[in-house]
């Protein structure tokens, strides 16, 4: 099952406080904060990725794996009632994660 367009659109409505965009990859999303992969969502469900300062802001969310063999990732479902907790937490993994990688081009041919 993939995730509905509608949905990302909600998610994106919902949590407008913050400049995020979506990413559609293989029939799911990526949310993207700053150049950085913060969130996935998976079957219509957001996972947000579980870094300290993240679980410090939503203390009892429980742990979730977007897809099989993933890393458990924060299944955010009640919060989105009150997102400021959830905003909270995607500004924290931004602030967490390395800056993006600069695209290199591939070099010229002859």
């Amino acid at each position: 099952m993939s995730t509905a367009a509608t949905t990302i659109d909600h998610l994106l409505d919902t949590l407008a406080a913050l400049p995020l965009s979506a990413r559609k990859m293989f029939g799911e999303y990526a949310l993207y904060l700053d150049g950085k992969v913060v969130a996935l969502v998976c079957d219509d469900q957001l996972f947000v990725k579980a870094t300290p300062g993240a679980v410090t802001a939503l203390p009892s969310t429980p742990l979730g794996a977007p897809y099989p063999g993933a890393k458990g990732h924060l299944l955010v479902t009640d919060a989105l009632d009150d997102p400021d907790g959830v905003i909270m937490a995607l500004r924290a993994v931004a602030a967490s994660l390395p800056p993006p990688k600069p695209k290199t081009k591939p070099p010229k041919g002859p």
